[in-house]
């Protein structure tokens, strides 16, 4: 019997050539890794969990195969028999085995395009759309010179941040053994094997996979802050170490190959590390009563012991490598200084052995390089752990992470004195890479708040301080030039914190935490203090105010100095339409311009996607975030301010997501200058990061996508064309207004989407510290967070938010008009923006299922309206495959890119059990007669179908 093999539809044309996939007849490499996993997990069920499990597992997996094929109603009605048979035990069984399924298929799949993509560079040929090479050769095409591309590279600035986000599912102990299974399928790959390796590996595999099946993927208890922030440290931990320098190198190559030729002998350019990580995570307090002040301080510290941890061992390495000996080297003068002046300040690193490596300078400075990191790394663990701290810091750590990488450039430039440059190219340039790119701090952490919090403190210190009897009171101007006329006060402020509400103390404890941690760690570990639901310009003018209580901001001796630089976000479609006044009150304000001079002259603004698309529905949202980045960029640029958008963006494509180098040329030309900074959240993280050859690639392409879109810097950028403006000015009325028709003024709306969609049950799940909605108790769009919301419709399949309202606003605007659809043709061939709209578009439609959609409406408590609210989605389904599959000229959903459509494919038929096997435990779960201890045993089984879903699906939240 084969167990949980890969189907692959017949009909379904093989993958072509693309974007890191190659030739058809390799896909069967792809399948068979999958029916490989497939069967061992097969044999791990048989053996551990029994016939009757393992039979009702291949009985579900075979059926719904078929009905994929050929539909059969009498098959269908005995495979819901046969889930409504299983108990609690063996259906929980059955959904573990469909979601390790899907684990161990994704595995494969990543583990496949990897390997697609190292035979195209091993072969020499051209390479795939948004590789280094390619892009480099597109733009010396285009006709940028050797000194245009170091001006571009010059102002780069790639910050991906990681947040807490709650979509994803997967324990941190789950993904280590996915891991361990991921490179012991490389080692398949790699090596020629005999038989008898083979069988071996192939029993390494089962016990790895057994493992897995005896490891509970769902987590007992929800996680707490402290959790979450080790979950995204673990990213740098398994990949991101290594990801990043390989990163710089291969740019570098591939800069060296594109450009060598042009370039005088023995000369290159040079690529300064621009590449940053950012978090959220331990600094987002929206909404999450959970991070507090100290949590905050206890990211920072976790950040700081994990940078530190992996220098020390950095540093140890190259001892073991740099073993160069007198005479038989000369190291430079200053080097010999520095290890004198070393053995002056620490003189216990050699004690008991005074002479040790005199003879071999490199490893007797690494050592006493180790040394410092030691006592910085047991100064960052008393503040972590002082009740287990055995030895105290002896005070003589680097004072900065600038004095650790002074001491790392004189060991590169002491071996390249003597001939030794390309010894210095590898480790030690890896470890001045990560040095440079992540400090003492690892991740610049973002703090975020709700402006209305800010302005409540605000209100309760100005009255506190008698400087105005009540602040809520004044207009919006009048606000705006009180606190510019504070912030340029000079005087020392004395605050009773005491007499102050507990919120306010938190809030301006907080600001405190911050300026202790740019002490303690560095000036560079905070990124931006976002504002979210930012109305007005004094929103932003009060959290530098707050800052200003803390000495954060404000003048001293007549200089402005700033060490607080603030994120003002824009989220609804309300908010991005006001973009243009608030930011030209805030930015004509004079003491917010010598604030943001001292800073750097830089103002960043981020834009939601998620909120946005929740509220206006994906059309809208679109095309008013692409708007007011138009509208700020030119307002920023007008007055000689640089301006970065900071795009606040998910993993599904309600929610922004989609493919990181598309959704960069996506946006409005001249308006990335070099730099571009987005969210990477939930699943996105792990299926982006959890090895270090995907997490390579992902940088490759988002960083490719950067440069290309960058050539703005040296190039005037190329007119959109008006008429195309027009149109979609013409769509976003229609679009936004079906939308809203749909969401807010159809009865019963907010009644199917809390029956028909899983959305309280995920609200159970323990996947993040962070409520599901903003306020308790109230089930409105409003408090719905945009999370939980695009979760929910994905769960059952509906999609929605990605594409409904698109279908209605193409066909009314090609009503009557036969001409119109040449027209949306020319505009998806020529615009970049309209291509990635319409791509993503059909992303989601593909993986909706209104047949099982069409299952989940009928749960809702009155039928009449699951069927009137259903027929209504269905049409506007069917109008926007219509209307998307014209203009693109194709006759199926993604048949421009047959890999994804072939792996969307592969999955559904293992998908089709779970939706079904959920809808089961929903009706039980909700079942008002059952008992309380019966519905808590169904409760298990039906989080953990939620959790497998997400994992078939993939970018779903």
């Amino acid at each position: 019997m084969t167990s949980m093999k890969q189907q692959t539809p017949e009909t379904h044309p093989a993958p072509q050539e693309q974007a890191g996939n190659t030739t058809p007849w390799r896909d069967k490499e792809l399948r068979a890794r999958v029916k490989l996993f497939g069967n061992l997990l097969g044999q791990v069920i048989q053996s551990q969990s029994g016939e009757k499990v393992f039979a009702a597992v291949e009985a579900l997996r075979k059926g719904y195969i078929n009905l994929r094929k050929q539909e059969n109603p009498d098959k269908r009605i005995q495979l819901l028999r046969l889930i409504d048979t299983l108990d609690v035990k063996k259906i929980t069984q059955v959904v573990r085995a469909f979601s390790i399924y899907f684990s161990l298929a994704n595995i494969a799949e990543e583990a496949y395009q990897h390997r697609q993509r190292q035979r195209r560079i091993d072969a020499g040929g051209s390479l795939w759309r948004g590789s280094f090479e390619k892009t480099l050769q597109e733009i010396r095409e285009s006709g940028v010179n050797p000194e245009q591309l170091q001006i571009m590279l010059d102002n780069l600035a790639y910050i991906p941040v990681i947040t807490a986000h709650p979509t994803e599912a997967k324990r941190r102990t789950v993904m280590e053994h996915l891991r361990k299974i991921f490179l012991a399928g490389k080692l398949l790959d790699e090596m020629r094997l005999s038989q008898r390796e083979e069988e071996a590996l192939h029993r390494q595999l089962e016990r790895q996979i057994q493992v897995l099946w005896k490891t509970d993927e769902v987590r007992a208890h929800r996680p707490q802050v402290q959790d979450e922030i080790i979950n995204g440290l673990f990213y740098f931990k398994v990949s991101l170490f290594q990801a990043v320098p390989e990163t710089y190198r291969q740019l570098e190559e591939a800069i060296n190959k594109v450009y060598g030729d042009m370039l005088p002998e023995n000369t290159t350019l040079r690529v300064p590390s621009f590449l940053h990580f950012g978090s959220w995570i331990g600094g987002d307090r929206d909404g999450n009563p959970n991070v507090t002040p100290e949590v905050t301080a206890m990211a920072v510290r976790l950040q700081m012991r994990m940078a530190l941890e992996h220098y020390v061992a950095c540093l140890t390495q190259l001892t073991r490598i740099l073993t160069h000996s007198i005479p038989l080297i000369r190291p430079s003068t200053a080097l010999t200084e520095s290890i004198h002046q070393d053995l002056s300040d620490c003189p216990e690193t050699f004690r008991g052995d005074p002479d040790r490596f005199s003879r071999e300078p490199y490893r007797r400075k690494l050592y006493l390089m180790r040394y410092r990191l030691l006592d910085n790394l047991r100064a960052v663990e008393q503040y972590l752990q002082p009740e287990n701290q055995p030895t105290p810091p002896q005070g003589v750590g680097y004072p900065s992470e600038e004095r650790f990488l002074e001491d790392l450039y004189l060991l590169r430039d002491s071996l390249r004195s003597h001939g030794d440059g390309n010894i210095a190219a590898r480790e030690l340039q890896d470890l001045i890479r990560l040095v440079e790119s992540f400090g003492f701090y690892l991740l610049k952490l973002d703090v975020r708040q709700e402006s209305g919090r800010h302005t409540e403190a605000v209100a309760e210190l100005i009255k506190h301080l008698e400087l105005h009897p009540s602040y809520l009171d004044l207009s919006e101007t009048e606000r705006l030039e009180f606190l510019s006329e504070q912030l340029a006060r000079e005087e020392e402020i004395t605050i009773q914190r005491e007499q102050l509400t507990s919120a306010t103390r938190e809030t301006l404890e907080l600001f405190h935490v911050m300026a202790q941690m740019r002490q303690e760690v560095s000036p560079r570990v905070f990124g931006h203090y976002v504002i979210s639901m930012t109305h007005a310009a004094s929103h932003v003018m009060e959290v530098m105010y707050l800052g200003h209580l803390a000495g954060l901001a404000g003048r001293r001796q007549g200089q402005w100095h700033c060490g607080l630089q603030i994120s003002p976000l824009f989220e609804t479609i309300e908010d991005l339409e006001h973009i243009e006044p608030v930011m030209t009150a805030l930015l004509d304000d004079s003491s917010y311009q010598a604030l943001l001079r001292a800073a750097g002259n830089q103002q960043e603004v981020m834009i939601g996607y998620s909120d946005s698309c929740k509220d206006g529905g994906i059309l809208s949202s679109s095309w008013k975030l692409y708007d007011a980045q138009k509208r700020v960029t030119a307002l920023t640029g007008s007055r000689g301010i640089d301006c970065r958008i900071f795009h606040g963006r998910g993993g599904t494509i309600g929610r922004g997501g989609g493919p990181t180098f598309d959704a960069i040329l996506s946006q409005p030309q001249g308006t990335v200058h070099g730099q571009i900074k987005f969210t990477e959240q939930g699943e996105v993280l792990s299926s982006r990061y959890s090895n270090p050859e995907t997490a390579i690639y992902e940088l490759n392409m988002g960083i490719s996508g950067l440069i290309k879109a960058s050539t703005c810097l040296v190039q005037p950028p190329r007119e959109e064309k008006r008429d195309y403006l027009g149109i979609i000015d013409s769509l976003v009325e229609t679009g936004e207004q079906t939308y809203r028709e749909f969401t807010e003024q159809t009865p019963g709306f907010q009644d199917y989407f809390y029956e028909a969609t899983p959305v309280n049950e995920i609200g159970l799940l323990n996947i993040g510290s962070r409520p599901p909605h903003r306020k308790k108790g109230d089930r409105s769009k409003n408090s719905v967070r945009a999370i939980p919301w695009v979760f929910g419709w994905a769960q059952a399949r509906h999609t929605f938010p990605a594409w409904y309202g698109i279908g209605s606003a193409l066909e009314k605007w090609r009503a009557g008009a036969p001409d119109r659809l040449a027209k949306l043709q020319a505009m998806y061939e020529e615009w970049p923006y309209f291509r990635a709209l319409l791509s993503n578009t059909q992303m989601s439609l593909a993986k909706a299922e209104l047949h099982i959609a069409q299952q989940y409406a009928g749960l809702c408590l009155d039928p009449e309206t699951g069927q009137k609210i259903f027929a209504l989605l269905r049409a506007e389904y069917q109008r926007t495959v219509t209307q998307v599959l014209h203009i693109v000229g194709a006759r199926a959903l993604l048949e421009e890119n047959p890999p994804l459509a072939l792996s969307l494919q592969r999955r559904d038929p293992y998908l089709d059990p779970l939706n079904h096997i959920q809808l089961t435990l929903l009706k039980r779960t909700r079942d008002p007669q059952i008992t309380p201890e019966e519905r808590e045993a169904w409760l298990d089984p039906l989080l953990r179908s939620i959790n497998a879903i997400a994992a078939g699906m993939r970018n779903t939240g």
